[in-house]
């Protein structure tokens, strides 16, 4: 799902703690060792995120921002800041090659460049509570 997220309505907010559950607390970022990523160029993403990113002529960037049931990807187009959601059941993560990481939700995908190691670790670290959590809610047969 693809969310506009550049204004504070309760509408939105309600969609993303249904989705991906509420921001970590300051004790649980610093447990983790940080929840958001560098800034990531977008090498490739579906046509929905396609047709949003096009609509400028900068160079196309994005950053996660980890959650509780999921993660959230940000991305700009034009003045407006828009959210990939992806809770942890649907997200399926790849690694093409050696620099490329894609995240798949359905329909919907991001390609993106991860051109220094702690992008590398980050991913990891998404991959790992990914995991965690299909474990503790029982859903890591599917």
């Amino acid at each position: 799902m693809i969310i506009n997220l550049s204004y504070n309505r309760p509408k939105i907010k309600t969609i993303l703690f249904e989705l991906v559950g509420r921001p970590l607390s300051l004790i649980e970022s610093f447990k983790l060792r940080g929840i958001g990523s560098n800034k990531l160029v977008v090498t490739d993403a579906s046509h929905e995120i396609i047709d949003l990113l096009k609509l400028d002529n900068n160079i196309n960037y994005c950053n996660i921002e980890i959650r509780k049931n999921g993660v959230v990807v940000r991305f700009r187009s034009l003045l407006e800041t828009y959210g990939f959601i992806l809770p942890y059941h649907k997200l399926v993560i790849y690694k093409g090659e050696s620099k490329v990481y894609s995240f798949y939700n359905d329909n919907n995908f991001i390609k993106f460049l991860a051109e220094n190691k702690s992008t590398h670790l980050f991913i990891k670290k998404v991959t790992t509570l990914k995991n965690d959590y299909l474990n503790k809610t029982g859903l890591s047969h599917l």
